[in-house]
C-alpha cells in the first residue's frame, strides 16, 4: 500500500470541519469516508476497513477518548485525535486511551497531512512468508521479527502501529538500552519533554501486553539514566 492508497475515516460532529477535512485529504490523494459522531463511526467501521482514523475528541454523546478506548479492544487501526484541548495532560489521556498521535486545534492542514503520512509510514506492511523467520521469546510471548507479529500460543496479540514500531526498534538491538530521545526520533515525533512522556505512556501500554507483571517488568526493562531495553529469554 502506498501512502496515498490509504482509506481514511474522518469523525467530527462539526459538518463544516468534516467536509473541509474530507475535501483537503481527497485532494491529497486519499480515499476518505466521513462520520458525524461515534455512533455513525461504529456503523461505518462495522462494514469497512480503514488504514487510519482521524477522530475529534469533543463530540456530543460518546466522545473521542471513549470511542478510542473502545475501538482499541478489537482493532489496531491507527488513530489520530483532534481536539481544542492542547495541554500536555490532555495529550497523555489521548495516548493512554490508545491513540497514535494527537493534534491540537486550530492546526494547519499541511501539519495534519504530515502527521497522517508519518503514522502510515510506521504501520508495518504485510510481508511475504520468510524463508528463515526469526523470533524473540519473551516468556510465554513469541515475537516474529520478520513479520512484526506477536503471539501467545496460537493467539495473535494485537499491537497498535506505535507499539509495533517500538517492538521493531527494540528487537533490532535486544539487550541494548534505547534512550527516550532516540525513541521519539525513531517514532517520527517532534522532540521535547512532552513527547518523551508520551513514549513512557506507550511503553506502559506495551508492557501490559508482554509482561506477566507490568509493574515489575522483566522483558521491557527501564535502564536508569539510559532509557528502555528489551531483554528476551
Amino acid at each position: 500500500m502506498s501512502l496515498h492508497d490509504a482509506h481514511l475515516l474522518i469523525v467530527d460532529d462539526d459538518e463544516r470541519i468534516r467536509e473541509l477535512l474530507k475535501k483537503f485529504l481527497v485532494r491529497a490523494g486519499f480515499l476518505v469516508t466521513a462520520a458525524r459522531d461515534a455512533a455513525h463511526a461504529r456503523r461505518v467501521l462495522a462494514g469497512l476497513d480503514f488504514d487510519l482514523i482521524v477522530l475529534d475528541v469533543m463530540m456530543p454523546g460518546e466522545d473521542g477518548l471513549a470511542l478510542t478506548s473502545a475501538l482499541r479492544e478489537t482493532m489496531t487501526t491507527p488513530i489520530l485525535l483532534l481536539t481544542a484541548r492542547g495541554e500536555t495532560e490532555d495529550r497523555i489521556k489521548g495516548l493512554e486511551a490508545g491513540a497514535d498521535d494527537y493534534l491540537p486545534k486550530p492546526f494547519e492542514p499541511k501539519e495534519l497531512l504530515l502527521r497522517i503520512n508519518a503514522i502510515l509510514r510506521r504501520v508495518p506492511e504485510s510481508r511475504p512468508e520468510a524463508v528463515t523467520p526469526k523470533f524473540l521469546q519473551l516468556g510465554a510471548i513469541r515475537y516474529d521479527i520478520e513479520r512484526g507479529e506477536m503471539w501467545q500460543g496460537e493467539e495473535l496479540i494485537r499491537l497498535t502501529s506505535t507499539e509495533s514500531q517500538l517492538m521493531k526498534i527494540f528487537s533490532a538491538q535486544p539487550g541494548e538500552a534505547v534512550s527516550r530521545t532516540k525513541l521519539v526520533e525513531d517514532l517520527g515525533r517532534d522532540r521535547g519533554q512532552a513527547q518523551e512522556r508520551a513514549v513512557d505512556v506507550q511503553i506502559t501500554r506495551l508492557r501490559r501486553k508482554i509482561e506477566p507483571n507490568p509493574k515489575q517488568p522483566q522483558y521491557l526493562q527501564t535502564v536508569r539514566g539510559a532509557g528502555y531495553m528489551l531483554a528476551p529469554d
